[in-house]
């Protein structure tokens, strides 16, 4: 197992979530067991993502498109590990990077049930999404998936699957500072923003129901869907998980936090704790009043639960609280305990299935 402390500390706080967002065990074990140094994290990781996408290729080649989309799918997620907090070296972050979108898409029309990319008109460029709509289903309610810091739409192939098998629509997108919008846009904490251009996309559409929208976030995506929650009326539920309540306070605790810096496109720790002063809730989840539902781990050390807590007491809607004993960030080592009940709570609130 490796040694160097950062090596070390990725693991352990994310181990759960490499598996549970598609990575195959097996690759997880070889990558890791390849790391001597964090220097060495995006090429290991990259090499197994590699083996993946030969196989891919030469599926789509023989005209086996099953094989394919499943073989793709798994390149683009092992690939956007390699790249997620690997802000060190941007060439070679960002290489891995274009991999993980391109494998993605390729498979999207492969995969069951299928997906397209989007492009949603956003400042004065684009915002980049994936959409997938249940089989069979006639104007299905959406839910519009907001990533975290280090998330990516190319890792939410798990997630979209609970709100699809349960009749509704997923447009997971990146965000400004995000996947795909992280080099144009910086981190944007009145995320209001870019979730109204994504419903103003939705609304141009006449295969999904507009009206039924929800919002679903994590990690960082945990405060920007109930921010954006407080904002947007056309939003009619919520799930925020791992939010923070107030992220300049935890982030002066922590002493900073480099990736945050490199994507709020900020020269320095200072500048960059401006910008992580405004991620604050205060005065904000007050004007929560669609159904929201905050999700957090009992263990998490980067935004405890209290965090979450704080938003399920402070909004004016329904809200309720459901913090697991033992989970930690993201309560990704209990998925099982949150995933499926989550999004029957989201397909009750849109009226799904």
């Amino acid at each position: 197992m490796a040694v160097d402390p950062k090596v070390a500390a990725v693991i352990e706080r994310w181990a759960p979530r490499f598996i549970s967002n598609g990575v195959p065990l097996t690759d997880y074990q070889e990558a890791t067991k390849a790391i001597a140094n964090w220097d060495d994290w995006c090429a290991a990781w990259a090499r197994r993502a590699e083996i993946h996408e030969a196989m891919g290729m030469a599926a789509l080649d023989a005209g086996k498109g099953i094989s394919a989309g499943e073989h793709l799918q798994t390149a683009g997620v092992v690939y956007h590990f390699a790249k997620f907090v690997f802000v060190g070296d941007m060439a070679q972050m960002k290489a891995s990077h274009e991999k993980a979108v391109r494998c993605r898409d390729l498979a999207l029309p492969h995969i069951d049930p299928p997906g397209i990319r989007v492009e949603i008109p956003y400042a004065d460029a684009s915002l980049f999404g994936i959409l997938r709509k249940p089989p069979g289903a006639q104007s299905p309610p959406v839910v519009v998936m907001c990533m975290g810091m280090d998330s990516a739409k190319e890792e939410m192939a798990s997630n979209e699957a609970h709100f699809l098998k349960r009749g509704m629509a997923s447009l997971a997108f990146d965000g400004p500072g995000q996947g795909e919008g992280e080099y144009h846009f910086a981190i944007t904490p009145e995320y209001e923003k870019p979730v109204a251009a994504v419903i103003d996309y939705l609304e141009t559409r006449d295969d999904l129901d507009a009206s039924r929208i929800g919002l679903w976030g994590v990690s960082f995506g945990g405060y920007y869907a109930p921010r954006a929650a407080a904002f947007e009326p056309r939003a009619k539920a919520c799930i925020g998980i791992s939010g923070p309540f107030d992220y300049g306070k935890l982030f002066k605790a922590q002493g900073g936090n480099e990736v945050f810096r490199v994507r709020a496109h900020c020269a320095s720790m200072e500048e960059a704790y401006t910008v992580a002063k405004r991620i604050d809730l205060t005065g904000v989840a007050e004007k929560i009043s669609c159904p929201l539902l905050a999700i957090g781990g009992e263990l998490d050390t980067l935004t405890p639960p209290a965090e979450q807590q704080r938003m399920a007491n402070e909004a004016s809607g329904p809200s309720e609280a459901l913090i697991l004993e033992g989970g930690n960030h993201c309560a990704n080592n209990l998925r099982h305990m949150y995933s499926p009940q989550s999004a029957d709570w989201m397909a009750g609130h849109l009226g799904a299935g």
